[in-house]
């Protein structure tokens, strides 16, 4: 036998052992993980002053780093503001159709100087093809969506020069070609481009810019060809934008310098500048905080010494939003011809416990988020009053055109019946809910006031509030009711629920065959109250000639001083509409149209949702015949799906299960 030498390395391996479980993270996840539980660790470069963050990963680093060398940005560079949004889209891709809403969105009407649609170009053509942008888009899971506005972008005569240059030195600074098109913009005060870059280098591989480069690198690039282009901002320049600033109500430059400048909130000024910029810049910081002290921002607590308010940012970027939003509402209302007073427009908010119902007609809409596509709508409503109202991104602006009448209700922070009913039967059940317990707990539920219940609690498992168990029960925490309230509380930015009452104006409902808004307003217990000249005055007068249309045709009988409509009129007009546009698309889609009857299971193809005076109805087809059922938002999900449920009255409760029937 020959004994080994002791230097030699003999290896045993055993099992393979798993690392973490289900959760096993790759080896670069565990790496980057280390580094970040290393904190501050310069790993062998001597500085522990820079924890690491990610920030320079990605194009554009390098060229970030030698510009930063030996060159500063001083006050003669003229300034550039840049947005940035990355949009990441599903694993299949770009195919949501998110891009093409983007680009029609920034094209809409009235951004050009002639007030006309914008027109997309790119590097080397004047009109570049939306179409071809997305085909050529279709499969990037990114893409990269900038606002760029130039402070002094009035004195370019064109805008496009100076993108083509930004982007031509973008494409140096990442060492790839770039594949973008853009829109300039002049429908507000500060011309600005959008721009969309593919999130696709040269060689087809993912795009990845560093984060450094995108917060800082685009901007400094973009100030470095603007000043290169207008020249260098003169001294007068400089001092007219800082006398500018003194007493707006937003916040600025100034702001910024006395915030930056402040000790714990405090700031001294009790110093002599010795030369005539320091002289000068000392002048406008004071008269800065004098106008900040009449706002309640800032107050004199000594001689030479000035304490900032803690709200001074948060309180001045509000205000600045608040100038913008009255700005939009005045052009809004000039190109609609409606003539309100200042007392008369309102920002509807909310988070304000004084927010009431509003009902009313919308007279202007746009983008009031143009970096994530979300939209307003300006509302002359009963009140007498024009709201100006955000919308959520997610809001399908297709059921809300101009004219239409609509409804918002504010936000809630509260549990809905449905939570506290949920929380109820499960505190009596061990933490679980189910259907089984809910027609325990009540026996008079239907099952579709239980489904509704259940998909209540869907909403809620895909916000991680509730858990789901594979036999159909729900695990309810303890702190159920704080997990909803707080959810409440931060979806409130946008308004709780808007509702569409019409997508018909009130011209149109006048003559309308079918159950509009002002037939409901007439035979309604509490109808909308209708006050002021514009959109009230205008409703009154819509529902009287209504009235004398429902006498014409036989639906209403007039008896001296009253009016005495017929028995289930809104059925009846809602029958007779569906019937004829029924028979109308019989003959398009060569399909028998078949009613929908109340407590009868209706099932088949979701195919469209179709607007009518009596509200919006979902198409839905079989082999040979076709329905029509009121129309509801979870329908979207399910088109061209089978679908099924029961129609009672004006709602249907739908069942998107996967359980198959007879009809199949």
């Amino acid at each position: 036998m020959i004994d080994k030498p002791n230097d030699i390395f003999n290896p045993k391996p055993g099992r393979v052992r798993n690392l973490g479980g289900a959760r096993a993270k790759t080896y670069i996840n565990r790496v980057l993980r280390q580094i970040s539980a290393a904190g501050k660790s310069s790993f062998g470069t001597g500085n522990s002053s820079r924890a690491f963050s990610g920030t320079r990963i990605g194009r554009g680093n390098d060229a970030l780093r030698h510009r930063r060398a030996g060159h500063s940005f001083g006050p003669s560079y003229r300034r550039v503001v840049i947005k940035t949004r990355i949009v990441k889209f599903g694993g299949g891709g770009n195919k949501s159709g998110a891009a093409s809403t983007h680009l029609r969105y920034i094209q809409r009407d009235g951004v050009s100087k002639e007030s006309e649609p914008g027109q997309l170009y790119n590097a080397t053509h004047d009109e570049e093809d939306r179409k071809d942008f997305l085909e050529r888009s279709e499969g990037d899971r990114r893409q990269f969506r900038f606002i760029v506005s130039p402070e002094d972008a009035t004195e370019l005569a064109d805008l496009k020069p100076f993108v083509r240059d930004l982007m031509v030195a973008m494409e140096k600074d990442l060492d790839t070609h770039l594949d973008w098109v853009a829109v300039d913009h002049f429908n507000t005060d500060h011309p600005h481009t959008h721009i969309v870059l593919r999130g696709k280098d040269e060689l087809g591989k993912d795009l990845v810019i560093a984060r450094d480069y995108i917060s800082y690198g685009m901007r400094k690039r973009a100030s470095e060809i603007l000043t290169l282009e207008l020249g260098p901002q003169t001294v007068r320049e400089v001092a007219d934008k800082f006398r500018r600033q003194v007493d707006q109500d937003r916040f600025t430059d100034l702001d910024r310098e006395l915030v930056r400048g402040a000790d714990g909130g405090v700031i001294e000024t009790a110093m002599r500048p010795a030369t005539p910029v320091d002289r000068f810049k000392h002048a406008m910081r004071m008269g800065r905080l004098r106008h900040l002290e009449r706002q309640g921002l800032a107050r004199e607590t000594g001689s030479g010494e000035w304490e900032l308010s803690p709200k001074l940012e948060a309180t001045l970027r509000r205000a600045g939003e608040r100038g913008d939003i009255i700005k939009t509402m005045h052009r809004g209302m000039k190109q609609a011809g409606v003539d309100a007073g200042a007392s008369e427009l309102s920002i509807y908010d909310p988070r304000d416990e004084r927010a009431t119902t509003v009902t009313g007609q919308i007279i202007d809409r746009g983008l009031h988020d143009e970096l994530n596509d979300g939209h307003y709508i300006l509302v002359d409503a009963a009140d007498s009053r024009v709201h100006h109202i955000a919308l959520d991104p997610k809001q399908d602006m297709d059921d809300l055109p101009k004219g239409s009448i609509i409804e918002i209700h504010p936000a809630s922070t509260k549990l809905k019946p449905s939570d506290r009913v949920i929380a109820e039967i499960a505190s009596g059940n061990g933490g679980l809910y189910s259907p089984d317990t809910h027609a325990d707990h009540d026996p008079s539920a239907s099952p579709e006031f239980i489904q509704a219940h259940v998909r209540r609690l869907e909403a809620l498992r895909r916000m991680n509030v509730v858990r789901r168990f594979a036999d159909g029960s729900w695990e309810i925490p303890d702190d159920f009711a704080k997990r909803v309230e707080a959810l409440a509380q931060r979806q409130t930015r946008y308004p709780g629920q808007v509702v569409l009452l019409s997508s018909f104006s009130l011209e149109s409902q006048v003559g309308a065959n079918g159950a509009t808004w002002l037939d409901r307003q007439l035979v309604s217990w509490e109808p909308t109250e209708l006050r002021g000249d514009r959109f009230g005055k205008s409703a009154k007068e819509a529902l009287r000639r209504r009235q004398e249309y429902l006498v014409e045709t036989g639906l209403a009988e007039r008896k001296s001083e009253t009016i005495r409509y017929q028995r289930n009129l809104l059925m009846t007009l809602r029958r007779r509409e569906l019937a004829s546009v029924g028979n109308k698309l019989y003959k398009e889609m060569n399909l028998k149209f078949m009613e929908a009857k109340d407590g009868e299971r209706i099932e088949g193809i979701y195919k469209q949702p179709v607007h009518l005076a009596s509200g919006k109805f979902a198409i839905i087809t079989k082999s040979k015949e076709f329905t029509l059922v009121p129309w509801r938002a979870a329908l979207e999900r399910q088109r061209g799906k089978l679908v099924r449920g029961i129609p009672r009255g004006s709602v249907v409760s739908f069942d998107f299960g996967n359980k198959r029937g007879v009809g199949i």
